[in-house]
């Protein structure tokens, strides 16, 4: 374990864990939503904020915040939390997922990708080594390995070949990042004690995921992220492959799913021994006018809401429930007022926030299950017609 950083179960409750993760930047009690700061701020949220509604850790995007606006100046403005005026824990992703998304504009090799900047069409090479060095600076409490992530569906031939370079490159990656902390770089980490999560892959293939573990575990990581998911697959498919993988993954150590997703997949990865989870959904679907009730989604912009006084959800404790009604936010989302994407925001965010502290407190108690039927009982994807 890297010094500062450790994790401790505390209870059990089925395959559903509540734990503390130590940091430098302090304790993160799991399991645990991370509102997603790509560009170094959650948009339209306050730090202040984020706190008070109870976020515990933010997280960071290395590939936007090399190109923009760069590393080595966050580094120099004393890193990631001071830069963000974020004092909790923090954790970047490596921008593997970024850079594939690239699509024609990036190239892979053993070296790593080599890409094409979205925002001046620049040439860049991401290796193994160089998201280390990045990270390093910034100075995340959690940084990612680089890892090659396949689209859904791959081949068993082409997910085998991924997870075969994703291992070679977490190697490369861990020697990295022990280098950089025994000083034997010219590396300086913004943070000490940074500790580094590996990353299993494999697509949605059984025996894959299981060799992607192994070969993952055999490098040595403080905590493991089942990446590849939530890429296009049905959600039952998702389910099931976590469920699969977790097994597989060290009992002692955090378990991270990247990038999902709804409130009813955190509940249900919970219930296969997930630990950590980050989204975009809460603030992207807030910007877009759909907001959270413990009923499923509501789409704002509807006309029915117009003279509707009601909260978004009159169970809710958050400031945008306490304070303004369905008429106000509808009418900020129909004139684009910014300020109806920030209470929007911080509704979703705090519904996930809440329903995270839900699942510790009846894993605590020993009633997640219960817990778990009625939430599915209330809860729907669909958008409400009310």
């Amino acid at each position: 374990m890297a010094a500062g950083f450790g994790f401790r179960v505390t209870h059990r409750d089925g395959l559903a864990r509540r734990g503390v993760i130590d940091t430098p930047h302090g304790p993160v009690d799991t399991p645990v939503f991370m509102p997603v700061g790509t560009r170094a701020t959650v948009k339209g949220v306050l730090p202040r904020d984020l706190a008070e509604m109870g976020a515990r850790i933010v997280l960071g995007n290395t590939y936007h915040l090399y190109l923009r606006p760069g590393d080595a100046l966050i580094a120099r403005h004393g890193g990631l939390h001071r830069f963000m005026g974020w004092d909790g824990p923090t954790l970047t992703d490596s921008g593997g997922y970024q850079v594939f998304s690239l699509g024609d504009r990036c190239r892979l090799s053993e070296a790593g990708a080599e890409f094409r900047s979205h925002l001046d069409g620049s040439t860049h090479l991401l290796t193994p080594e160089s998201a280390v060095d990045i990270q390093a600076r910034l100075g995340a409490d959690i940084a990612m390995v680089l890892d090659e992530c396949t689209a859904f569906p791959a081949t068993p031939d082409v997910a085998g070949r991924s997870l075969e370079r994703t291992a070679r490159w977490a190697a490369r990656a861990r020697a990295r990042h022990l280098a950089i902390a025994a000083g034997e770089t010219d590396v300086v980490p913004s943070t000490p004690g940074q500790a580094q999560f590996g990353i299993v892959q494999g697509g949605v293939h059984d025996d894959l995921r299981r060799a992607s573990a192994e070969a993952t575990i055999a490098v040595g990581f403080e905590g493991y992220a089942i990446g590849g998911l939530s890429v296009g697959e049905p959600v039952d498919v998702m389910y099931d492959v976590v469920g699969r993988t977790t097994p597989h993954l060290p009992a002692d150590r955090p378990r991270y799913l990247m990038g999902t997703g709804m409130p009813d997949d955190l509940v249900e990865s919970v219930a296969r021994g997930i630990d950590m989870f980050d989204c975009v959904l809460p603030t992207r679907n807030a910007r877009n006018g759909q907001l959270l009730t413990r009923h499923g989604p509501l789409n704002i912009r509807n006309a029915r809401y117009a003279d509707d006084p009601s909260p978004v959800d009159d169970a809710c404790r958050c400031y945008t429930c306490l304070h303004f009604s369905r008429a106000y936010l509808r009418h900020l989302a129909s004139t684009g007022e910014m300020l109806g994407a920030t209470l929007g925001s911080m509704h979703n965010l705090f519904f996930y926030l809440d329903l995270m502290e839900g699942m510790r407190k009846t894993i605590e108690f020993g009633s997640f299950e219960e817990f778990r039927q009625n939430f599915h009982r209330t809860f729907s994807r669909q958008p409400l017609t009310r």
